[in-house]
């Protein structure tokens, strides 16, 4: 199964390249499914209910979100009546939808998304990710019950990312870490199977700091002062992501390969 997974969707811009290129994406890259983080599709800070409807008819087959889960107040509801909408495994013990959930492709193969936020140099202190993870897992081995399993680890530490890799070498078939905008260039097989990258990068203008227009970050970084709201930057998305291509008997990974398509990332380092 080839699984196309795309970072944080930033702003109007990010919408745009979804709506405008994921299609046109999928097919050249031959997905069979497309999961999407969410996570600052609205502003830069959470996901409407009518955006959220936007990427997914757009062509994206289930949604993650993050840490900004549901700072737009209506995804509070629409969650809970939207299966393909993954939140935190370990947001909040009262949080509503679902840490987990399974899509099937066309062919009829199943597909396990699991999303958990890091601890570390997080806002604010969530519940332990391995633990919930372990508990996911086991009840859903790669290979068994379903053909692929997907983790989003939407966390700030790369050493934390990694060691989520690690702990579910073996047991996923794609670890992909997502909240910091940046792509890394560490895409691999770990030694047991599993596809890893620490953080698929956004879907967004890279002109930008991680996402957000120049100006005000770049005040407050120099005078530490504060003047206006952080903004979206609008200019040319790029989409940023990794293709996977997983074995259907074993849930473990064949192949794993960095995508940009578009904007000023792919301009700048064409494959």
């Amino acid at each position: 199964m080839k699984i196309l997974f795309l970072g944080d969707v930033m702003g109007r811009a990010g919408r745009r390249a979804i709506t405008e290129r994921l299609a046109g994406l999928r097919a050249r890259l031959k997905a069979d499914l497309v999961v999407v983080n969410a996570e600052n599709a609205s502003g830069g800070r959470g996901v409407t209910a009518g955006h959220a409807q936007l990427l997914l008819e757009a062509g994206a087959d289930a949604l993650t979100l993050g840490d900004h889960a549901f700072d737009q107040k209506d995804m509070l509801t629409f969650i809970e009546r939207e299966p393909r909408i993954v939140r935190p495994l370990n947001f909040a013990r009262e949080a509503p939808g679902r840490g987990h959930t399974i899509i099937s492709d066309a062919r009829g193969r199943k597909l396990l998304i699991v999303q958990a936020l890091g601890q570390v140099f997080m806002s604010r202190p969530y519940d332990d990710p391995f633990s919930a993870l372990d508990g996911v897992l086991r009840a859903h081995p790669a290979g068994g019950m379903v053909q692929a399993a997907l983790v989003d680890i939407h966390a700030e530490a790369t050493s934390e990312k990694m060691a989520v890799g690690h702990f579910c070498d073996s047991r996923a078939s794609m670890v992909v870490g997502t909240h910091t905008h940046v792509p890394t260039a560490d895409a691999q097989i770990l030694s047991r199977g599993t596809a890893y990258l620490s953080d698929a990068g956004m879907c967004g203008d890279y002109d930008s700091v991680i996402g957000m227009e120049k100006t005000e970050p770049l005040r407050r970084f120099i005078t530490g002062m504060a003047r206006d709201r952080f903004t979206p930057a609008e200019g040319e998305a790029t989409l940023s992501g990794v293709l996977v291509e997983t074995d259907d008997r074993t849930g473990l990974a064949r192949s794993i390969a960095p995508v940009q398509d578009g904007g000023r990332l792919a301009a700048t380092h064409p494959v």
